[in-house]
């Protein structure tokens, strides 16, 4: 990690072997190849951000706190480690095709963890959540997108950038809302329950009503 922080996501293993003080046959003993070096560092990477990313799912606040919560988070992460991301999404460093993915089980982690929650709402709320894992996995990527393209332009602040995405992300989530006659304020708490559910539904009445 110090290697890549020094020399950037084009380390070589002799910078590696000469930051940790040791010969490049001694690296071998501990690491099968250069492959197997880059899936150590890209789990680690995917730990670091997973500690960061898991307590946020279960916080509670408005929606748009919610979404802004886990946005930040990410955006932090990739900001303050950018060469190793850099160095875990561009795969230079690995020799062969590697036997697991960190990049990918990430974002199926996340994608994952994210389904759960929606679907939960979903449910809750009387809705069809059979298309939690596509508008999950879409979202994903679409962020990873995001990221990717900001840390090589930095053509705006990350508070820029997470308004953006938090703006696109809710106004899906709201489209399908409303869709289903139903109105939430994303800036209120959202705490469902029977009396919830029925005031949202009392207001979407009045609202026809008086046009």
């Amino acid at each position: 990690m110090r290697a890549i922080g020094k020399h950037g996501a084009d380390v070589g293993m002799d910078d590696i072997a000469a930051e940790a003080g040791v010969s490049k046959p001694v690296l071998y003993r501990h690491f099968n190849d250069k492959s197997d070096l880059y899936v150590a560092v890209g789990e680690w990477g995917a730990e670091l951000l997973m500690r960061r990313l898991r307590p946020l799912f279960h916080e509670n606040g408005s929606p748009n706190q919610r979404i802004r919560r886990l946005l930040d988070a990410y955006l932090g992460t990739i900001e303050q480690y950018p060469e190793l991301y850099r160095f875990v999404v561009q795969r230079n460093f690995a020799d062969r095709p590697v036997h697991s993915d960190p990049v990918s089980a990430e974002k199926t982690v996340i994608a994952n963890s994210l389904s759960r929650i929606l679907g939960e709402y979903l449910r809750l709320l009387g809705l069809d959540s059979g298309g939690v894992e596509v508008w999950s996995h879409g979202v994903v990527g679409m962020v990873q997108a995001s990221g990717d393209w900001w840390l090589d332009r930095q053509s705006m602040s990350r508070s820029d950038l997470t308004d953006y995405l938090a703006q696109i992300i809710w106004h899906a989530i709201d489209g399908v809302l409303r869709s289903a006659g139903l109105v939430i304020d994303p800036d209120e708490p959202l705490e469902i329950s029977d009396q919830g559910l029925r005031v949202v539904a009392e207001a979407e009445e009045q609202e026809a009503e008086h046009g």
